[in-house]
């Protein structure tokens, strides 16, 4: 699930707490990253919990609304297909979801408050007043319908990014609201993959697709600390007119993290390590840092073929 671009995100946000932290370490600051991996994972877990109690409150409108109805001796049928919907209640009888969440004591208790509102404003989508109004389901529509919820209303949903706010002091205090987006596309992509044939042993997403990419963050931290003085003097020699002490400090971890990436793994095209943080900047830093750190990158680049010390094929410009 945690790929490579994600990797280099934690790896400069990290990277930017330790600084910002006279008396952090080496060793607490790869067991940081360690942990933010273990955030993002957490809120992958949570965000697909988010279906079931989706459903409970569902559920609880229809009680309430039947008890009403037995009170005013009112008719009242209620409409059942959202709370038994087949695909939401093979993801609540996952094993390996119901597991995890017990062991990590993970749950919406503080975030109860959100779920009532996302349903108020899924009951008012298009898509789903029309599955209500059909007549059956097949296990298909059933997905599609929660593919939809989890690709149009949770997306930059801010009763979902405030309620995730009120789960951090319950959650280790996970800064989660920087890769939400990201950690629904993996939800999209989980359901996608769901076949009802495989019942409550559905296999979900591992943390990392392979330990390559575990193995990858924590080297690549470590060469960003351990080099750091290198790294900011090749930095300092290509600023031409620049104050260093003006120079942001994000951009100088973006760039640190990148040269060492550009020194230590001699297998990533230079091209692709350029790309990923230059994406990082536009994301993280000021508006024209991408090219600011673009041009220190390629002049940083240039004077190293220059004088044979790049192993790789150069072929930017």
């Amino acid at each position: 699930m945690i790929n490579r671009t994600m990797v280099r995100t934690r790896v400069v946000q990290n990277l930017f707490a330790y600084y910002k932290d006279s008396d952090n370490t080496p060793h607490v600051a790869r067991k940081q990253l360690l942990k933010s991996f273990s955030s993002t994972y957490n809120l992958y877990m949570v965000m697909l919990d988010l279906c079931q109690e989706l459903r409970r409150y569902a559920d609880d409108q229809i009680s309430a609304s039947v008890q009403r109805a037995k009170v005013t001796h009112m008719p009242y049928e209620p409409n059942r297909a959202f709370v038994d919907n087949q695909f939401a209640q093979q993801l609540f009888n996952n094993r390996m979801l119901r597991h995890f969440l017990n062991e990590q004591h993970l749950s919406w208790d503080a975030g109860l408050d959100a779920v009532a509102v996302i349903y108020r404003q899924l009951v008012e989508k298009p898509y789903y007043q029309e599955y209500m109004a059909a007549n059956e389901h097949s296990y298909a529509e059933d997905k599609r319908l929660w593919r939809k919820i989890y690709e149009d209303l949770l997306v930059n949903n801010e009763a979902l990014l405030s309620a995730l706010d009120d789960m951090e002091i319950a959650l280790d205090e996970s800064n989660w609201t920087t890769d939400v987006n990201v950690v629904l596309s993996y939800v999209v992509k989980t359901i996608k993959g769901f076949e009802q044939s495989a019942g409550n042993d559905q296999e979900l997403l591992q943390m990392f697709d392979n330990e390559e990419e575990l193995q990858f963050g924590t080297r690549l931290l470590q060469a960003s600390i351990d080099h750091r003085d290198e790294y900011e003097q090749m930095v300092n020699a290509h600023l031409k007119g620049w104050d260093a002490d003006r120079i942001a400090s994000m951009d100088r971890v973006i760039l640190q993290v990148a040269l060492a990436e550009i020194m230590t793994f001699d297998e990533i095209a230079l091209e692709v390590t350029l790309n990923e943080y230059l994406e990082l900047a536009k994301e993280y830093s000021s508006d024209k840092s991408h090219i600011f750190i673009n041009g220190i990158l390629n002049e940083i680049l240039h004077e190293m073929k220059d004088k044979h010390t790049l192993l790789k094929a150069m072929t930017i410009k």
